[in-house]
């Protein structure tokens, strides 16, 4: 993670923010008293999806079996009664 100061951040906002989105680098801002972390809208997003997602009974299980399982085990078409 980059870090920067409070002040560096405030005279380049606008650049710390476009390089946090196109690297996908959380940025820590530090300030006289405490940190902050600067996130890009859209990894903000996925932590938010991974964290919704992980608190779903059994699901943090079957996305592992899932990864175990090998490709020619799984079942390419398959009808869904929705």
């Amino acid at each position: 993670m980059d870090v920067i100061h409070v002040n560096d951040a405030q005279q380049h906002l606008d650049a710390v923010i476009n390089e946090s989105a196109q690297s996908h680098t959380p940025v820590i801002i530090t300030g006289n008293q405490n940190q902050a972390v600067l996130v890009a809208l859209e990894d903000w997003n996925a932590i938010q999806e991974t964290l919704y997602i992980l608190q779903v009974p059994g699901m943090r299980e079957d996305l592992l079996e899932g990864m175990r399982t090998p490709l020619e085990e799984c079942v390419t078409k398959q009808e869904l009664d929705w």
